[in-house]
């Protein structure tokens, strides 16, 4: 069976100002996802769930809806503040989704092969496609996880300041552990993050997690029932969020699985802010020129 590409395309964008999901930064107007789908349909993934909101599902069935037809499945999943989860009986009121683990689980019911999970406003690079689809053909099991680790040099932003899960990994390539480093930036004095009010190094080769994930679809029992769990120890804590590496440092730390990390020496891709626009369109007229993808990835946009 062919392995199953989750696609995170719920977020909101506050930082970029709009539907970053769907703007368009390849040379026909081609938006980051259908570089990533391109990279899945010849790496050999069978089938595309899309994460979204209700309110954005027009324009992504718009977008996307006849754009693979013949090469791909297409389906969806929708993520709300209040989206139903076996074992709670009424969500805790707030503003804002509960998180990429929350948005993962919604996809329940979609999905019974193994599958990847990535965010829809990142490219990822080809190689990564390809490692990936043959963990999750060959080696993926209940108790045997993935995800890619990029080098943290190749992640940044010029245009401010990221987030990165920082991995730490066995001398077997396994995931001990991701602590996630807050306000990284680089400057003359190197790569730095801020923690308690200072500034801290870290190694421009450390592997950091952008959310490519590797599972066997018992993940979804696993993260229901952390997440009652969760939602029961932050009932009075609106801004609390249910991230993929709390569910799987857990699983780790309890010895239930094995991660393997997948080192990737790719140059990611992402449109944090508006300034990083230019940089990813020139990446993308570039990756075209040099032959890796052709000059419209799906015909005419859209």
């Amino acid at each position: 069976m062919k392995p199953t590409l989750l696609i995170l395309a719920a977020g909101m964008g506050s930082r970029y100002g709009g539907l970053k999901q769907l703007d368009g930064l390849g040379p026909n107007g081609e938006v980051i996802i259908e570089y990533s789908i391109y990279d899945a349909i010849r790496a050999g993934f069978g089938k595309v769930v899309f994460v979204i909101r209700k309110d954005i599902e027009g324009a992504f069935r718009e977008r996307f809806g006849n754009q693979f037809a013949g090469q791909i499945a297409i389906d969806y999943a929708f993520q709300a503040i209040n989206t139903p989860v076996t074992g709670i009986a009424e969500l805790p009121e707030r503003e804002k989704p509960w998180g990429t683990a929350h948005a993962v689980l919604v996809a329940h019911d979609k999905i019974q092969e193994p599958f990847a999970v990535i965010n829809a406003d990142d490219y990822y690079g080809i190689s990564s496609f390809k490692s990936m689809a043959e963990f999750l053909k060959n080696d993926c099991t209940p108790s045997h996880y993935s995800m890619i680790g990029y080098q943290l040099d190749k992640t940044l932003s010029d245009a401010g300041h990221v987030n990165r899960g920082v991995c730490e990994v066995s001398s077997e390539g396994h995931l001990t552990d991701v602590v996630e480093r807050h306000k990284i930036t680089r400057s003359p004095e190197g790569i730095t993050y801020e923690e308690d009010g200072s500034r801290h190094h870290l190694q421009p080769d450390a592997l950091v997690s952008m959310n490519f994930w590797g599972f066997h679809p018992n993940i979804f029992e696993e993260t229901r029932k952390r997440f009652v769990q969760f939602v029961a120890d932050h009932a009075d804590s609106p801004k609390a969020e249910f991230y993929i590496p709390l569910v799987v440092n857990d699983l780790i730390n309890r010895g239930d699985i094995e991660l393997s990390v997948i080192p990737n020496a790719e140059r990611w891709y992402g449109v944090t802010y508006q300034e990083d626009k230019p940089m990813v369109q020139a990446a993308f007229q570039s990756l075209t020129e040099a032959g890796h993808y052709p000059e419209q990835l799906f015909g005419p946009a859209q």
